[in-house]
């Protein structure tokens, strides 16, 4: 089968979990008897993003984004990995993360290596249905698992974030919500998680620098998130 590469995004600034199926595989042990890596555990988020209208062309309503992570496990360590695939066999999409362009990241003891930039084109949405991933190390020793991609074709209700007449209101079906505050240039401040859904801004006690903010809605259990356009609180 030949693949059609897949392209990826940078995000502005995050639903479903979705467990790898345990998949009995064969270790490879070439001459110098080198294991092959695994991959132990793995997710894809997915995250809403909305559509300004600029260039869109989706009508204003809310495109998908994806991140995808796995927990690599090989005896040679991380340092001896080369490469991650994500494959969607049936639709001929493959995308490829590289050592030198994955992020990697500790959590609670273990690391994750993946992308946050992973994207369909046209704005499409990514396809459900079965996935495949390959994870290789540098000797060209590999193994994969394979997992199932059900979320929902259609968003949850997109949240929203008003600001205007020295007021705020956040409308959102989420149950974590954060405002991540940006400078006069556009440059990041810092996120914070308001204390009422509504109010007069300056309850909100904003860093003197800040002009502008957007909505970060989460839902943690399924790993689902929307993040709103931004828009100016001064």
């Amino acid at each position: 089968m030949t693949f059609r590469a897949a392209r990826f995004f940078s995000p502005p600034g995050g639903p479903f979990l979705f467990l790898f199926f345990a998949q009995a595989f064969l270790a490879v042990f070439a001459s110098c008897s080198r294991s092959a890596p695994e991959i132990r555990f793995g997710f894809i988020e997915l995250v809403y993003y909305q559509d300004t209208g600029e260039g869109g062309n989706r009508g204003g309503r809310p495109f998908e984004r994806y991140s995808f992570f796995v927990i690599p496990e090989h005896d040679d360590g991380v340092e001896d990995l080369s490469e991650l695939y994500l494959y969607h066999d049936r639709e001929g999409l493959r995308w490829k993360i590289s050592s030198g362009d994955w992020v990697q990241y500790e959590e609670n003891g273990k690391t994750w290596i993946g992308s946050r930039a992973i994207a369909m084109n046209g704005n499409e949405n990514l396809p459900r249905g079965m996935y495949r991933a390959e994870l290789f190390s540098k000797g060209g020793e590999h193994s994969e698992r394979t997992f199932t991609f059900d979320a929902p074709e259609e968003p949850y209700p997109f949240p929203s974030f008003f600001a205007g007449g020295g007021e705020y209101r956040i409308d959102s079906q989420y149950p974590v919500n954060r405002l991540v505050l940006y400078d006069g240039e556009g440059g990041y401040v810092n996120t914070m998680v308001p204390g009422e859904r509504s109010g007069p801004l300056l309850s909100l006690d904003l860093p003197a620098g800040v002009r502008s903010a957007a909505l970060w809605a989460e839902d943690p259990e399924y790993r689902t998130s929307a993040f709103t356009a931004v828009v100016p609180v001064r």
